[in-house]
């Protein structure tokens, strides 16, 4: 029965980091509105290392639809221009001596749907990564059977498994509504 209860958790805690990765990406897609997470995992070259850019400098939004970027080392700036316009973010920074400003484009209808349909990829991604974490510990359940646990207590695990899956999958879901109504938004 430990077995069991231990399998159960790693698939709700592997889950829930499905959940948290899912997350993450969906950050990264914009809709509109600036945000710092627009950048997160964008690397600078600092001293010659790949730096991510939030080591490097603060990243604010002073308005809806402007990212602010400022060094700690003015002598940075091209460095984080580069970053930028190098990104597949498809923004165009400028500086001002001191920081880099960036003004995010308003989105066409054609680019929103494209964002929609990265935003409900990266779903299905999450999706696929459950569905797998499920595979896996009912492959672990049936090991347990076979070495003389009782079938009950499986086929209960392995329904448990299943509510695990479907609450999971659910929260891909509401996440990927809510981005699309996000990205739809005008």
């Amino acid at each position: 029965m430990e077995e069991i209860d231990m399998y159960l958790d790693e698939a709700r805690e592997s889950m829930n980091k499905s959940i948290q990765h899912l997350s993450g990406e969906l950050v990264k897609i914009r809709a509109g509105k600036a945000t710092p997470g627009m950048l997160e995992g964008l690397m600078v070259e600092y001293y010659g290392n790949p730096t991510p850019i939030n080591q490097v400098a603060s990243i604010t939004t002073p308005e809806a639809r402007t990212l602010m970027v400022k060094p700690w080392e003015k002598n940075i700036i091209p460095e984080i221009e580069r970053a930028i316009i190098n990104s597949d973010l498809g923004l165009n920074p400028q500086n001002d001596g001191e920081q880099v400003i960036i003004n995010i484009p308003q989105l066409t209808e054609e680019r929103r749907l494209v964002l929609v349909k990265q935003a409900k990829s990266e779903g299905e991604q999450g999706k696929v990564s459950i569905r797998n974490i499920r595979k896996e510990t009912n492959d672990n359940l049936k090991k347990l059977q076979k070495d003389g646990a009782a079938e009950d207590d499986i086929k209960r695990a392995e329904d448990k498994v299943q509510a695990l899956t479907d609450d999971f999958t659910k929260k891909v879901d509401e996440l990927l509504e809510k981005k699309e109504k996000e990205i739809m938004t005008v």
